[in-house]
């Protein structure tokens, strides 16, 4: 049965913190929704009312897209391992890109990770736990590491040119905010 939170506790903290992967919702107001899964060292608890997540380079970038357009984001963390749980934050978002004048604050919590392109943070609004029986039980083996491996390999120019030419729209057409940078001359 489904429970409703103002904010987050110290059990849900704990829970989210020993989960290795979770899901970002968003949506425009119409088109497309986006469920995207997310791993790495990505997540950091702020506050029981906020949280923010580093989000790396992929093949869309359909969040930032509709951040722009709606505010809207939910997180969903389910236990693999261990008792059947889901959590759910929602709340309203904002994004940082990388480049912005205020990045270099806004991602200090975070990893270097390679292609970091923006961070989100969440307002929760919401906090709801559900029971999480029909979740599977999985062994979960490492992080991957092939997206940065990859992505090193286009050097920093070669990134920038591929946000350019991959991550500036949405599926619907919708602008990302992905700026448009040049390498540092070293």
């Amino acid at each position: 049965m489904a429970k409703p939170f103002p904010e987050l506790n110290a059990a849900h903290i704990d829970f989210i913190q020993a989960q290795q992967m979770y899901f970002v919702a968003t949506a425009a107001p119409e088109g497309r929704v986006n469920l995207s899964p997310k791993g790495f060292d990505s997540l950091r608890v702020v506050d029981a009312h906020t949280v923010k997540w580093l989000n790396t380079t992929g093949s869309g970038n359909e969040t930032a897209a509709h951040l722009r357009l709606s505010p809207r984001m939910t997180l969903m963390f389910c236990a693999f391992v261990g008792k059947p749980k889901i959590l759910r934050l929602y709340g309203e978002a904002q994004c940082c890109h990388f480049g912005d004048p205020d990045w270099d604050t806004v991602s200090a919590d975070f990893p270097d990770l390679v292609g970091a392109r923006q961070v989100f943070t969440l307002a929760i609004d919401l906090v709801q736990t559900s029971c999480g029986m029909g979740v599977p039980l999985m062994d979960f083996q490492r992080q991957r590491e092939e997206l940065h491996d990859h992505v090193r390999g286009w050097g920093e120019q070669g990134l920038y040119d591929y946000w350019q030419r991959r991550n500036r729209e949405s599926l619907d057409g919708h602008e990302t905010g992905v700026p448009d940078l040049k390498a540092s001359d070293e």
